[in-house]
Formats: C-alpha cells, structure tokens, sequence
C-alpha cells in the first residue's frame, strides 16, 4: 500500500490522515486523563472535533481515489508482533515529546502513550456532495495548513456528559452519583395517568424500590444474570439500559474483574477488522453487498435526525458491511438496517446527558473515541442477536416461513373467527407478517416502543426474538381483531401494511408484552396443540 501525503503539524513534522484533528483530539484528551487535569483548567480558544467530512467525500467525489489507506506494514513491525488478529496497523500521529505524559508542555507537542484507534486517511474533495456543504466549514483542517486545531475541553461539549471518557473505559461508572429520577427517565407506570392519582405515588414507590435494586445488583463483583433478566423483564431504567443491555445480550462479563480488560478487547478486534476490510478503499469491498447496504442505510428512520446524520450514517455502513462479510451464509439482507438502530441510540444515551433527546442530538460533536466505542459495541451487539436468529436471513429465509407457519396455526387456536375471515378473504399470512419477522414489528412501533420491547426480549433468553416474538406478533394481531373482521380483501392489506399506533403509549405495549407471555405459557410447552388447531 502506498503512502499518502502528509501534512504538516505545528512540530514542524508530517502528521499522516485525513483524521488528523480527530487525531488530535485523542491525544489532548489522553493527556489530560494523565495529568489528571480538571477539564475547567484547560482555557484558550478551541475548535470543535472535525466530523468524518472527509471519509464520506470520498463516497461521492472521487470514485478514483482507493479512499481509504495506510502506512506500510513494514514501517509497524513491533505492533503486528504483538496481536495475532490480522489487521491493519494504526497509523500514530508524529510528535516530539516523549512518551512520558508529564513532558508534554503544549497541545501542539503532546504525544499520548496510548495509540489512538486505527486513523484512517482519506484522499479527496472538501466538498461534501450528500449534504451540499463544503466541509472546511464544518471544523475540518484546510488542505496545506499548518494550524494545529484545539478541540475543546471535554467537559465542555455541548450535552455530553462530563464524565463520559470514564465510562466509556468503564461503563458502570454511569452508577456512581446517580439518582431515581434521573435513571427512570420516561419509563411509564402502568395503570396510572395522572401524577396526583394515589395509584401513581403507590407505582412509584415501586419503581424506586426496583430500581435500587438494580443498583444493587450491578455493583455486585459477579452479577447474577437470572436476577437481572427477572429485574428486567417490566423494563430497564433509561439512565442503566446501556449496562444491562450489553450484560443481558452477553457481550460484556458478569465478572467485575474481566469487564474492562474484555471491553477494550473487542472494541480493538472491531477496529482492526474495520481497517483491514477498508484497506483497498470502496473499490476493494465487494460491490454488490457494498451497494445495498450504501442505498439501505440513508432509508434507515428516515424521519429522524441521528439517523440522518453523516457521521450516524458511516458508522452504520461500517457495522452492517463488516457484519455481513463475516457472516456469508447470510450475508446482507434488507432489515438488517432496522436492528442496529436500538443499540445505537440506547448506547449513545450512556455519554450523553439525561435531558439531551438522543434522536435528535448531533453525534458529531462527540470525540472519535466515543464515537468507536458507540460503533464497536453496536456491532457486536447486533452480532449477538442475529447469531440467535440467522435462519431468518439466510437462503430462502426458512426462518421466517416457520414463524409465520406457526402464527397462522396460534391464531387459529386463540382467535378461530379472526382466522377464518382472513381465510374467507384469501388473505395470506405472509402477505402481512413477513415484514413482522423480518424486521421485528420496528415498522409498526416507534423506536422507543421498540427499545422497551426488547427490554423483554433480552430477558426471554435464549429465543426472546424469535419464540417469544412470534406470541407478541399474535397479540399484536388479535388486537386489531374487531377492526378487520368488518373488512375486506384491500382494506385489510391497507390496514396491515399501516397499523394504526401513532397515538400508543408504553401501558399499550406493556399490555402486548403480558399478553404474549400468557399465550407462550399456555402453547409453548405443548406445541402439538397448535399442530392441531391449524390443520382445522
């Protein structure tokens, strides 16, 4: 691989990547965490991080760029020895103060003993062709300056949390300092509407009770996970929905004493895949996966704006593209896109401060390495989920045929009336229900409905999205029952394809959740029954 021009940086020395402010920007915060500077002493005027205007330029611009590159391996001999993943070595800023933080005497000569992720180099146009602006406005280096940019005190960005670089290292540091309030959030109490009600002081006074509980537990050495997905089945605290999360899905360890040194470690695997899929640039990825997931993720919640952010954008093409590669039997399929977005946003809530609105907030002004953090533990997340429900996307889906299969064959048992006038009306179960399996009902909840689902869904282990989401699939129908015997044909198909849930509140999906839990209980353990009922 050839290397790429340089640029200069305040030392005088070549400083390689696009990313250079990103770069930049780690190595101030590093050296901070170890001068164990107070972020309100750092003082003087400051730019804000540079998105990654750059790496999406080259999407668009120049087609005849490789987009992305790196140094030679050979000039990186000591880090490869050291890991046994094949990756691409990080390119580390060149600076010339020493490795001891306690030298460094200004921004422009500091030099962390911490190598910053992977950052990657980007040839091409200023000018960013999706968004229509020219990205030298948006805080990144003008090509040939020599001006070193200052990103600002971390303390200081704009709705994130002050304490965000230690969770990030440590995500249960998000417990200390915090109250009930705080972490409840928006979390609904079920059978109260208004807050002078006795019933609500008396829910309350519940939900407090669980939630300290919650604390409890996760300050625990080594976290019983029957306990926690028993806690979590009525739904997660917003502020500890990250932690709990991450525990339940079975990416980060119950063990206190491995959580950390497990966490850098995957976060890295994923960054170093990252950067060795990307080594050849967008020509070097395999043009037809490429492509679907390059139109799929701006049709990703169209509606809102994390969404369509840029830098919300990339990340996602780099999850969903590195996922299917490895994973060939199924590859990429369309509603993949759909699935990442709760753990991004839930992910994205543990940095951010509670009264920031994650769906709105621009991801960009975060640093990079929060950023990665997010990206890493997103993909690794959904890597979980989909291990457990691959056959819905693999050839020919056979899946999602068993589900629906099985949901003809349950309304026929628990709604007789309902299945025999969608029979009456030839209307075919996978005319309606594919895109509920597919996509897990997202296209017919909010996003936020959808994240208190799957509160539940972690909890129903090992089959929470599959064999519990096909009894929640027959609620969500037989809910609708009295509507759709009184139509026909077309008026069902119209009605199916946009149900009406605008107005539901979290009570209505706690109602689906419960419901679906006694149909399971009572078909589940004798499959036979519904063999029976669908043969009638």
């Amino acid at each position: 691989v050839k290397p790429v021009p340089g640029r200069m940086g305040a030392t005088g020395k070549m400083v390689f990547g696009a990313q250079y402010s990103h770069a930049t920007s780690i190595l101030e915060v590093e050296r901070l965490r170890a001068l164990h500077m107070d972020s309100a002493s750092w003082t003087g005027d400051h730019q804000q991080p540079t998105t990654t205007d750059d790496y999406e330029s080259s999407y668009d611009n120049n087609p005849e760029l490789s987009g992305y590159q790196t140094l030679p391996a050979q000039d990186h001999k000591e880090d490869s020895e050291n890991d046994n993943t094949p990756s691409l070595t990080p390119i580390t800023p060149k600076t010339e103060s020493a490795l001891d933080p306690a030298s460094a005497t200004t921004p422009s000569t500091t030099q962390s003993n911490v190598t910053p992720n992977a950052v990657l180099t980007v040839s091409g146009k200023q000018e960013d062709s999706r968004s229509g602006s020219n990205s030298s406005s948006s805080g990144v280096t003008p090509k040939g300056s020599n001006t070193v940019p200052k990103p600002p005190p971390v303390g200081t960005i704009e709705g994130m949390r002050f304490n965000a670089l230690t969770i990030m290292q440590d995500p249960l540091l998000i417990l200390k300092g915090l109250d009930y309030e705080a972490a409840m959030g928006d979390l609904h109490l079920v059978g109260t509407e208004h807050h002078s009600d006795q019933g609500y002081a008396l829910q309350k006074s519940k939900q407090k009770a669980r939630f300290h509980k919650f604390k409890d537990l996760l300050q625990q050495p080594v976290i019983d996970l029957d306990v926690l997905r028993k806690l979590s089945w009525s739904g997660i605290p917003t502020a500890i929905r990250p932690i709990v999360w991450q525990l339940l899905v079975g990416y980060l360890p119950c063990n206190s004493d491995r959580r950390n040194v497990a966490l850098e470690r995957k976060r890295k695997e994923y960054q170093d895949g990252v950067h060795q899929t990307f080594a050849r640039g967008i020509e070097g990825l395999d043009q037809t996966i490429w492509h679907q997931v390059f139109i799929d993720v701006p049709r990703t919640n169209p509606k809102m704006a994390l969404f369509q952010n840029q830098t919300t954008q990339r990340c996602l093409e780099r999850i969903l593209y590195c996922w299917a590669i490895r994973h060939p039997a199924s590859s990429y399929v369309q509603g993949i896109n759909d699935l990442v977005t709760p753990f991004f946003i839930v992910f994205l809530t543990a940095y951010i401060d509670e009264d920031q609105d994650p769906e709105s907030y621009d991801i960009s002004r975060l640093p990079e390495p929060i950023l990665q953090a997010i990206e890493a533990d997103s993909y690794w997340c959904l890597s979980k989920l989909l291990d457990g429900i691959q056959d819905n996307y693999t050839h020919a889906q056979p899946g999602i045929q068993r589900q629906i299969t099985k949901l003809r064959e349950l309304i026929c048992r628990i709604d007789a009336p309902l299945a025999a006038h969608l029979q009456s009306e030839h209307v075919e179960f996978i005319q309606f229900s594919f895109r509920w399996m597919n996509c897990l009902l997202m296209r017919e909840v909010t996003l936020q409905h959808t994240i208190r689902m799957w509160d539940t869904y972690l909890t129903e282990h090992p089959h929470g999205f599959s064999e519990f989401h096909l009894y929640v699939c027959a609620a969500f129908l037989t809910k609708w029952s009295a509507e759709l015997l009184k139509m026909e044909f077309q008026e069902i198909m119209l009605f199916l394809q946009a149900v009406p849930t605008d107005d539901w509140q979290e009570k209505d999906i706690e109602m689906l959740l419960s419901e679906a839990f006694v149909w399971k209980s009572l078909f589940h353990p004798s499959p036979k029954h519904l063999s029976s009922g669908g043969t009638k």
